[in-house]
């Protein structure tokens, strides 16, 4: 199992289109990929799931997965929040 902690920091938070980029990035990974926020832990994978977090733009979340290639998802979603979604 690999997690790392980032804070969402574009505009919107992750709604919508960043939500779907966010899915499509996670869904090239064989791993079991979840994102947790406060107490809530659901699967990155599931659009409604991501979106019935509430992220917004300042919000902590922890990345987390756990699979053959958990390391290399989990910087990869990592860089997609870092670089706000290729807004």
């Amino acid at each position: 199992m690999y997690t790392q902690e980032i804070t969402v920091k574009n505009e919107v938070g992750l709604h919508a289109r960043p939500a779907t980029y966010f899915i499509q990035k996670a869904n090239e990974f064989k791993s079991g990929i979840w994102v947790e926020k406060e107490e809530r832990r659901v699967n990155a994978k599931s659009l409604l799931g991501v979106l019935s977090l509430g992220i917004v733009q300042g919000t902590t979340i922890t990345l987390i997965a756990d699979g053959s290639d958990q390391e290399e998802a989990v910087k990869a979603l990592v860089e997609l929040i870092e670089n706000n979604f290729g807004e």
